[in-house]
């Protein structure tokens, strides 16, 4: 068999997979399985480009994907005039204080002879502008916070249309990527797992307890859609008659025509980065990337500006993160810090660009839409499967107890699993690098 018809087969499969569930559990299932899946997709091709490409281990991957769901907020949502009204102008002094002092900072730390008098001037200044910070943030911030909390307490956002976000939820990504590289990427591969980790951690805490910005735990809920509302659909009496003239019913019809928009915008973003990512990867510049991976030692006796080269793709791969991160919110309609799993989520995207196949941006899609499908069905079908296995056992018999309880571990199990059967026995992946 040919690569690239096996190549094709694998996706054929999945695909097949999606359709069963479409026919077995509704189209509604399958296609959000679809949406979901080309979001992972955008994810691994992140990822993909880090690893892959470069040889990076970043583990901090839901950072970067919170900072593309903050976007969608700050520019999706409509402004809350009463919270700007009660302290928005201070929080902007209060972050501009914030700023120029760490300006200052730097400024003395580069141009001032080492001694004593640079040491307590950094330190005049620092403690200095903390002060100042907190003295001008804090009140606002309690200000901001107290404008109906139930229902606000929040700055909103721009009121833009929310496609906006994701090229702004890239820019987000990148900046934070570009801050972290600038003192992490000259870390050895385990340290730098350990730094990206901790500052996804530290990125997530922020969003989690700053509710002027984003709700914090309350979530920020009713974020704009780029596609029609399904009551809308449901109240268009052309959109009601052409349901009726197919024999489907318009609620059901309204919900499939709008996971097919949004399928409509993920495909063609995905096709825009496979393109690009397929161009990078097949230029002078890629296989520039390849050989930094390979042999870091050789590729800078070439002459090769290793450093500034992983910074570079670690920006890049980090951007797409941010871009599936604002997606993924546009996607639900709501921003939830709590559901950022840093560890979690991580595993699974990193489970996909490992089984898909690392260094091959097809593999990473591929992996994106497999692991997606197992891990939504994976659980329902582990709990038939104990039905069918504990049928015949007596109730309140412990061992069926166990069986059942069990079902719930059945996705990290799959994952673990799968993950052995292919380092097994396709060890670069189901679709591996050329």
């Amino acid at each position: 068999m040919t690569l690239p018809l096996r190549n094709v087969l694998l996706f054929g499969l999945v695909f097949l997979l999606i359709i069963g569930v479409g026919f077995l559990q509704g189209w509604n299932v399958a296609l959000g399985i679809v949406n979901m899946g080309l979001i992972s997709a955008i994810m691994a091709l992140g990822v993909n480009m880090q690893w892959g490409y470069a040889g990076l281990f970043n583990i901090g991957v839901m950072g970067f994907v919170a900072l593309g769901g903050l976007a969608a907020v700050l520019i999706g949502m409509p402004p809350v005039t009463e919270a700007w009204a009660a302290g928005g102008a201070r929080v902007l002094a209060a972050l501009a204080i914030g700023a120029a002092t760490i300006a200052a900072a730097v400024y003395v730390w580069q141009h001032m002879a080492r001694g004593w008098l640079r040491t307590g001037l950094l330190l005049a200044l620092l403690i200095g502008g903390f002060f100042i910070y907190r003295a001008v943030f804090d009140p606002a911030v309690a200000a901001i916070e107290a404008v109906n909390p139930a229902g606000t307490g929040f700055l909103g956002g721009l009121g833009l249309p929310v496609l906006m976000a994701w090229p702004v939820g890239m820019a987000l990504a990148a900046g934070a990527a570009w801050l972290i590289g600038k003192t992490a990427l000259g870390l050895r591969s385990d340290y730098l797992a350990i730094a990206t980790l901790g500052i996804a951690e530290i990125i997530i805490a922020v969003l989690k307890n700053e509710d002027w910005l984003s709700r914090g735990v309350k979530n920020v809920i009713g974020i704009p859609r780029p596609v029609p509302y399904e009551v809308d659909l449901q109240g268009n009496p052309d959109f009601v008659a052409r349901m009726q003239s197919l024999g489907a019913d318009p609620a059901a019809g309204s919900a499939i025509v709008v996971k097919l928009a949004y399928a409509a915008l993920f495909l063609i973003v995905l096709a825009a980065l496979i393109w690009l990512a397929e161009k990078a990867l097949n230029s002078p510049w890629g296989r520039m990337m390849r050989a930094i991976r390979d042999n870091e030692i050789a590729a800078e006796a070439m002459g090769k500006d290793v450093t500034k080269r992983h910074l570079q793709i670690f920006v890049l791969g980090s951007a797409v993160c941010g871009l599936a991160g604002a997606m993924m919110t546009t996607l639900d309609g709501q921003l939830t810090p709590g559901a950022y799993q840093p560890l979690r989520f991580t595993f699974l995207v990193w489970v996909m660009v490992i089984v898909g196949g690392s260094g091959n941006n097809f593999g990473a899609v591929l992996g994106g839409f497999l692991i997606w499908f197992l891990w939504v069905e994976v659980e329902p079908l582990g709990r038939l499967l104990m039905d069918v296995v504990t049928a015949g056992m007596a109730d309140g018999s412990w061992l069926k107890a166990h069986l059942l309880e069990s079902a719930a571990h059945m996705r990290l199990f799959t994952m673990g699993l799968l993950m052995v059967l292919v380092l097994r026995f396709s060890p670069r992946g189901l679709i591996p690098e050329r």
